[in-house]
């Protein structure tokens, strides 16, 4: 009964915040990792560079005596330590920050994958092979304590090994993993890329949904929904269908999640239709971001406070944290204050959704479950109705988001083909539309890589930065097409980047999170920590390119063909036949 108690009273305490913004509970129970005078103190104090940091360090000892030493030391100091004794208090009751983690060499790594041999420019392949020797210094395990004694971390335990974006991100992330594991298979790591998705397997069953990442202050927020793509990219590799038949209901159990409680009615033309958003209704600013978060809302009132943290959760939930496609069009519309993430409903979130129902249907007919194939059909044919009818544009020949009180917002993101990733559309005609409006918006004319957006807010997910998953998503997009003049425009978007990931590592040794294409190709920046290295999914995405154009891709001087008013020229030219008289 006490349990049922609870529950009510968690539900109790949502839909009272809802209204009031003063009642949403914290991200997790954790009195030292996600609210309490402890976190606040010390993260308030920025004894750290980065807030991330306080709160991925174990405890050396069990919490209940943390917390009762720390509020003996706070009522000692009138409950404001100074930064000195809040230091030894760390060094006395801490360990250092991911000691709970230890190096993995993947199992199955081996040399020479066959992919290899597709690439003919011998710089890109001796490139490729460094890409490929990477995947062993991203592979982490966990300490056989986090099992024994979880309540010293606030690592969430994983069973399987698992490979880390790198740099501060020392934990799994949920849709980092996606093209983390595209990149596993062409290395031929499938046994790694099982072991991930077991990970994200168990984590539904016993949460409901994937969090954003491995860490407690990440549960109540998830990210893009790939977990159903991930499946499908092993068992088109692997044939596995006994994993598949074991694994369909909990498939089915994460996009439920995304059914019941990431869902917003969204009326037109006289019509309901249903679609999702990102909605984190919880409170306190993120733990790993403290700092910040509580610095960002002092200038507000305190009844609009737990308002702005959630919507901030939300948008770390996008996977876009932080991004002025998140932002009201007030005049402050720059500010992170501005975050509404919960007020948009994105393109891109409802296109992975509709690929995950067709690829749920493709599964149930697979095993021989035509009730559930038909289901999960019909779910695919309302969202693509839904997805017309609210956030495709035809004039323009793209999807945009649609704010609930603004109506569509007509900026550029990559995210605005992502139907053509996912497979989510009807149009026999859409491949010149996709073209027409790429060269509308100017974005042929940016030579190192696909802009995020053409905003310059000073936010990581933003002009002048460029993102892996983003170059995927339309040069994929494109590339699926059955428009020659599309596939060509693919091709050279993807030289684009291969040629940006390139040019960095050969001057500094490394790859990155994001890069920097206003003016040459170089590593990003902008938003609330520094460019980290490593990186899994630029990784990924680059060994995808250099395996679908590996016997076109060059390494050399930029070619006039890829110059970018080339580019223009050449797609002009290619759609020129379209308009004339046949």
């Amino acid at each position: 009964m006490h349990g049922k108690t609870c529950v009510l009273c968690l539900l109790l305490l949502l839909a009272m915040g809802l209204g009031s913004q003063e009642a949403l509970p914290p991200p997790c129970d954790s009195q030292i990792y996600c609210y309490g005078d402890l976190l606040h103190q010390v993260q308030m104090a920025k004894l750290f560079l980065d807030d991330k940091e306080f709160v991925d360090m174990p405890l050396s000892m069990a919490p209940d005596q943390v917390l009762l030493s720390f509020e003996e030391l706070s009522k000692a100091h009138n409950y404001s330590i100074p930064r000195q004794q809040l230091q030894k208090f760390l060094a006395k009751h801490f360990q250092a920050a991911r000691q709970e983690l230890e190096p993995w060499t993947p199992g199955d790594w081996k040399d020479s994958p066959q992919f290899l041999q597709k690439i003919s420019d011998t710089k890109l392949r001796a490139w490729a092979e460094q890409l490929h020797q990477l995947w062993k210094e991203l592979g982490k395990k966990m300490k056989p304590e986090v099992l024994s004694h979880p309540e010293l971390f606030s690592l969430i335990y994983s069973q399987h090994p698992f490979i880390v974006p790198g740099g501060r991100f020392a934990e799994f992330y949920y849709w980092d993993s996606y093209w983390v594991m595209e990149g596993l298979l062409l290395s031929e790591m499938p046994e790694t890329v099982k072991g991930m998705l077991q990970n994200f397997l168990d984590l539904v069953q016993s949460h409901g949904h994937i969090p954003n990442g491995g860490r407690v202050y990440y549960l109540q927020r998830s990210q893009p929904p790939l977990l159903t793509l991930m499946m499908d990219r092993y068992v088109t590799h692997t044939n596995d269908i006994a994993f598949l038949r074991e694994n369909i209901g909990t498939l089915a159990l994460e996009l439920n999640f995304w059914t019941e409680k990431r869902s917003v009615n969204v009326s037109s033309g006289g019509k309901s239709y249903v679609l999702n958003r990102y909605y984190v209704p919880y409170g306190g600013p993120r733990p790993e971001s403290y700092s910040k978060d509580a610095e960002l809302a002092d200038t507000l009132p305190e009844g609009d406070r737990e308002a702005l943290w959630a919507e901030l959760k939300a948008g770390a939930e996008s996977g876009w944290d932080f991004s002025s496609r998140w932002f009201s069009g007030s005049p402050n519309t720059n500010s992170l204050r501005s975050t509404r993430t919960s007020k948009v409903v994105p393109v891109d979130l409802n296109a992975f959704l509709c690929q995950a129902e067709e690829l749920m249907s493709n599964f149930y007919s697979r095993l021989g479950n035509d009730s559930q194939a038909t289901e999960y059909r019909n779910l695919r044919a309302q969202r693509l109705t839904a997805l017309t009818a609210i956030l495709w544009d035809e004039e323009k020949g793209a999807w945009f988001d649609y704010d609930l009180e603004n109506g569509k917002n007509p900026e550029f993101y990559p995210t605005n083909l992502s139907p053509l990733w996912a497979g989510c559309f009807s149009d026999p005609a859409i491949a010149d539309k996709a073209l027409k409006y790429l060269e509308d918006s100017q974005i042929l004319t940016y030579k190192y890589g696909i802009p995020t957006s053409l905003q310059e807010s000073g936010q990581q997910w933003d002009f002048p930065n460029a993102w892996a998953p983003l170059q995927d998503l339309v040069i994929r997009g494109l590339a699926k097409l059955p428009s020659p003049r599309a596939q060509e425009v693919a091709f050279q978007l993807a030289q684009n980047w291969i040629r940006t990931n390139f040019d960095v590592y050969s001057k500094k040794s490394a790859m990155y999170e994001k890069y920097d294409i206003s003016n040459g190709g170089q590593p990003g920046g902008g938003g609330e920590y520094e460019v980290q290295e490593g990186f899994g999914w630029t990784n990924g995405v680059a060994l995808m390119l250099l395996d679908r154009y590996g016997d076109r891709l060059t390494s050399g001087a930029w070619p006039a063909l890829w110059e970018p008013h080339c580019l223009v020229v050449a797609l002009l030219l290619s759609l020129l036949p379209s308009f004339l008289p046949q």
